[in-house]
């Protein structure tokens, strides 16, 4: 297996035991075993397990703005509905648990490191993401539709483990009609 696929294994791994058991329940050792990797092979690529939580958290990231880049048609005559069904789709195939970025800002609070700087860019990226497309579509009141749509997004996560993606999915484009049509112009 050539380094960069030893990588690949080893961060999927890493990612895939973080979100079931959390960050502080893994062990490196748990990561190199299941990942059927030499320890060599983790200080290799990461010199802590910090640096490891920080990638994986870099990479889940990336992952999430290329899926929703991919459904959400800028130009389409509803791109906030199509970020909401797309988040939706995204917390059944990849978030159906919670959300990584939340766990990491609980863990990590206080802690002055990369990884709770990572998490809560990620929450202001979506916050800012949705300011431009509400400045782009020339709705009223940019900034509080953009808190309430990632307000909204943040809401559909956490409900997700109680009623399940589709059901928060559901009434979660219901309420982002209703703000929509409130922030005509």
């Amino acid at each position: 297996m050539s380094r960069s696929a030893k990588k690949d294994k080893l961060l999927l791994t890493a990612e895939r035991l973080f979100y079931e058991y959390g960050f502080r329940g893994v062990g490196l050792k748990q990561i190199i075993s299941e990942a059927d990797i030499a320890t060599m092979t983790l200080y290799n690529h990461f010199s802590s397990k910090d640096n490891l939580v920080e990638e994986v958290l870099r990479q889940r990231e990336e992952r999430y703005w290329s899926y929703l880049d991919s459904y959400v048609e800028v130009n389409s005559e509803s791109p906030f509905i199509s970020a909401v069904e797309a988040h939706g789709r995204w917390l059944k195939e990849q978030s159906y648990k919670g959300d990584m970025f939340l766990r990491a800002i609980e863990d990590y609070a206080g802690m002055d490191n990369e990884i709770e700087n990572i998490a809560r860019g990620h929450k202001f990226k979506l916050l800012r993401y949705f300011q431009q497309l509400a400045e782009e579509k020339g709705k009223n009141n940019e900034r509080d539709l953009a808190n309430q749509l990632t307000l909204l997004l943040e809401g559909t996560t956490s409900m997700t483990t109680l009623i399940g993606a589709e059901k928060a999915t559901e009434y979660s484009i219901s309420m982002a009609e209703t703000l929509l049509v409130q922030h005509t112009s």
